[in-house]
């Protein structure tokens, strides 16, 4: 589905350019995200959906048969033996659109992605002083 993806300005005008289901399942990672992150902003960066908070958090795109989700390296690393069953790289892993999307998993990665920024943050500003 990547051939949706010219630019885009905001998270809704990205989702909106999907199918149905498609859209459903964004919508519901974008919920699932808020929740795990409360005071993350949305933003459009690399083409995709992005969360920041303390910097990037996640990104999320859709493609042809699967949801790609990228938080990071150690976000993979963290949760690398959850996510043994999915394909992916160093800093991302590949939900399959014809399974149920891990929520769950998702949720408790963004939840370690924002400790691990926060705790960036904390370290800059004492380097700061």
């Amino acid at each position: 589905m990547k051939e949706h993806q010219t630019s885009s300005d905001s998270m809704d005008e990205y989702i909106s350019k999907y199918p149905t289901e498609v859209q459903e399942i964004m919508q519901t990672l974008r919920k699932v995200i808020h929740e795990a992150a409360p005071d993350a902003k949305e933003k459009m960066s690399y083409q995709m959906p992005t969360f920041e908070l303390y910097g990037n958090l996640v990104h999320f795109a859709a493609y042809k048969n699967h949801i790609g989700f990228y938080p990071t390296p150690s976000g993979i690393e963290a949760f690398k033996e959850e996510l043994s069953s999915y394909k992916g790289a160093k800093g991302s892993v590949q939900f399959p659109l014809n399974k149920p999307m891990p929520y769950d998993i998702i949720s408790r990665i963004v939840t370690f992605r924002v400790a691990e920024n926060a705790q960036k943050n904390e370290d800059k500003q004492k380097n700061k002083k």
